[in-house]
């Protein structure tokens, strides 16, 4: 098999588990510095080009308090898409960002964290006008998330159509973006110039909506502006909590409804993720569950970030994944221990893992 992707190996493992582990975290699957210098660096089989914002998240440094609460923060760095190219040059393959952050210190270190990890950060810009976008996060002893953000407006917003690298995304084989970018203006227009070269180029279109409320007007504006664009994507990944918000209240798990509301003509493959529970996964011809991973959880956050690159490290590889369904499961296997890997540390960046991390929590079962 040629390309920068594998397949894990098969588990015959059932739709149910018993117990537990905690994963033993090696040097090797942290926040790796690989000091890529120069193009060659990058060059790690099929591209996939991620668009959208990059952040600063401020987290508390004590677990399970109130964002009021805290007496102090640390700061990670974050965003969905961003989150997405560094996962998958983790895993081995070749990643790039296209985005805007401000030039300022925040979005020096954001571009340094993307070019230490591996990932082509030339389409990355800085606005000297606009700060790079900041979030207070933290996660409630309830387990409720609670989220402050502070974009009036930041940079990522203010990107525009003509300051895209066109040519980068015309090298990529999938161009995966996420809704955060579609709030205003002009970062939508660029949103969409940037999903529709990638259209023309051939690429595979993925989508992973973020629909964190508090980002957007109402929801009701949220559902307009994710679903505005849901019909050019090829493959789409959302959780059973967005599906309740664009579906206004309907039952994230009837098969039948998420087939007559959320499948459209165009789409390759849907995904639907469930955190331990694993995910569902839609295609035309044949659908089904792959069962989770039962982890000591810390974190939540990056989760879903950290499946989608690991599937798209395989998709980038095997196109027509979505017609084999026997592939198709044990990409999603290997996407869910993405998953599992990542919510057992702090903060998402620093939390997802290399294949030999994926691997140990295939092995574990």
């Amino acid at each position: 098999m040629t390309g920068c992707c594998f397949f894990p190996v098969t588990f015959e493992r059932s739709r149910s588990r018993r117990g537990s582990f905690k994963l033993v975290r090696s040097s090797s699957s942290g926040s790796s510095k690989r000091g890529v210098n120069s193009r060659k660096g990058y060059d790690k089989g099929p591209l996939v080009v991620c668009f959208g914002e990059m952040t600063i998240n401020l987290v508390p440094t004590v677990l399970g308090v109130s964002l009021a609460d805290s007496h102090a923060f640390k700061k990670f760095p974050s965003g969905a898409t961003a989150n997405v190219a560094i996962g998958i040059s983790r895993l081995g393959c070749s990643s790039a960002f296209i985005g805007k952050v401000g030039k300022d210190e925040f979005g020096y270190l954001l571009s340094d964290i993307l070019k230490q990890n591996g990932v082509d950060n030339s389409g990355l810009l800085f606005d000297a006008h606009a700060r790079t976008a900041l979030a207070f996060y933290s996660l409630k002893s309830d387990g409720q998330p609670q989220f402050m953000f502070y974009r009036n407006p930041s940079a990522d917003v203010v990107l525009l159509p003509e300051e895209i690298d066109m040519d980068l995304i015309k090298k990529a084989t999938i161009f995966h973006y996420g809704s955060v970018s579609l709030i205003k203006e002009p970062c939508r227009s660029a949103h969409l110039a940037a999903m529709n070269a990638a259209k023309v180029s051939g690429c595979i279109l993925s989508y992973s909506p973020t629909l964190q409320l508090p980002l957007w007007s109402s929801a009701e504006a949220a559902r307009e502006g994710v679903m505005s664009i849901w019909n050019y994507a090829d493959i789409i990944k959302v959780s059973v909590d967005e599906i309740g918000i664009l579906t206004e209240g309907e039952n994230p798990y009837d098969d039948k409804m998420i087939m007559k509301k959320l499948y459209h003509y165009n789409l390759k493959l849907l995904l639907v993720t469930d955190g331990a529970r694993g995910c569902r996964y839609y295609t035309k011809d044949f659908k089904g569950w792959v069962a989770g991973f039962d982890v000591e959880e810390v974190d939540p956050t990056g989760a879903g970030d950290s499946f989608v690159g690991g599937l798209l490290s395989i998709v980038a590889t095997h196109k027509l994944i979505y017609k084999d369904e026997k592939r198709l499961r044990e990409a999603l296997d290997f996407a869910n221990a993405c998953g599992a890997f990542t919510v057992t540390g702090r903060g998402a960046i620093p939390s997802l893992p290399t294949k030999d991390a994926v691997l140990r929590v295939l092995f574990s079962y």
